[in-house]
């Protein structure tokens, strides 16, 4: 596995350039939301999930390389970190999320640490 947390595997079948918002999210364990934005920067690609009612509300910034596959024919995206991982992930500050290198640092440093090999 790569170890660019911010960076799509190539086996996701996942190419740039799909619009994913809207698309549901899952997590291993059950579903965890749907896209409200995402970018497929290289070195930075990320999705901003809403996790709707199941933790109220709350927005996670999901490092690309969480992505395990993407299911273009039914609009899902797997990730492989259970719910409860997403849910003590660090808060997702919408100010910060783009062009800070320490947040990104720990964004990504607690994905990394969670992802399974």
């Amino acid at each position: 596995m790569s170890d660019n947390i911010w960076g799509y595997q190539p086996t996701t079948g996942y190419t740039a350039g799909n619009d994913l918002t809207g698309w549901k999210v899952e997590a291993t364990d059950g579903s965890i939301g749907k896209v409200d934005k995402h970018s497929d920067d290289v070195s930075s690609a990320y999705l901003v999930v809403d996790t709707g009612v199941w933790i109220f509300g709350k927005h996670v910034l999901l490092p690309a390389g969480t992505v395990k596959t993407v299911d273009l024919a039914e609009r899902k995206i797997y990730v492989d970190l259970t719910k409860a991982q997403i849910k003590d992930s660090p808060e997702f500050d919408k100010d910060k999320h783009v062009g800070d290198a320490d947040y990104h640092e720990q964004v990504g440093g607690y994905y990394q640490n969670h992802r399974r090999a």
